[in-house]
């Protein structure tokens, strides 16, 4: 923290309560707060450690908020929750052999298949559908692997787990929302305990951050509590559309090098 620019210090800060504010609602927490730390300088791997310090507060917040709502059980969702911790920890172990070329090329079409599902799927709303997926398959199945994914990659976990609930278990748009910000937990404490014993964690920054992202989630869920679907729907299109933006953005893409622009 001493080596930072007060000006950096207040640029982690306000991104990490605007990506808690955002990733309380729609997911897509890192797209904010990964760039920020790697323009403060701090390097890749320990961005990718770090994050997953000041991610586990603004999830456990969300979680918080949504629980005392009743729109989570806790108790209940808890074998889940492990998955996903399973699921982090395998990921981030294993990050360094997962060719991550493969990843930054699908992520974009993954992304805009997402917001196009939810942009225009009709009677996407707050009311729950009918289930395609037992409880027990989802939780042995989609929730570690999509956890996996998080400790190998990361951005646009939230949307994943969204998609899968909204579209499998027939969560409604809040309901939805309310347990991917707990799978989420999961797969950032998983993930997490493996950076840590790498050495791979600045302690000082990702606390700093994760009370800046504690503070923005509190305010995010209650947002989206009180407004549902209405508001969780259309931001949680445009993260993605940004997000896929940002991937693309980059020259070293490989969809770019393999198009040749």
């Amino acid at each position: 923290m001493s080596d930072l620019a007060p000006h950096l210090i207040f640029l982690l800060a306000a991104a990490g309560f605007f990506a808690g504010f955002v990733d309380a609602i729609a997911g897509g927490g890192g797209l904010i707060t990964v760039p920020a730390m790697l323009i403060a300088g701090i390097p890749p791997l320990q961005t990718l450690g770090t994050n997953k310090v000041q991610a586990m507060f603004g999830s456990a917040s969300a979680t918080i908020a949504y629980a005392r709502k009743g729109h989570v059980n806790l108790r209940e969702q808890l074998p889940m929750a492990l998955m996903a911790v399973f699921g982090g920890a395998v990921g981030a172990a294993l990050a360094t052999i997962v060719p991550g070329d493969v990843l930054r090329a699908i992520m974009p079409v993954l992304l805009v298949t997402i917001a196009l599902y939810f942009a225009l799927k009709p009677n996407l709303n707050d009311v729950d559908s009918h289930r395609r997926i037992t409880p027990f398959v989802f939780g042995l199945t989609l929730v570690p692997a999509i956890g996996f994914y998080d400790g190998v990659f990361g951005p646009g976990t939230g949307s994943f787990f969204m998609l899968s609930f909204v579209s499998l278990a027939g969560f409604g748009m809040l309901k939805a929302t309310a347990h991917t910000k707990l799978l989420n937990l999961g797969s950032n404490i998983g993930a997490l305990i493996v950076f840590a014993s790498f050495g791979a964690t600045l302690w000082q920054i990702g606390l700093m951050m994760g009370v800046c992202q504690f503070l923005g989630a509190q305010l995010g869920s209650r947002l989206a509590m009180r407004t549902g679907a209405r508001l969780i729907k259309p931001l949680l299109v445009v993260v993605c559309i940004a997000f896929t933006i940002k991937l693309l953005s980059d020259s070293a893409n490989p969809i770019r090098v393999w198009l040749g622009i």
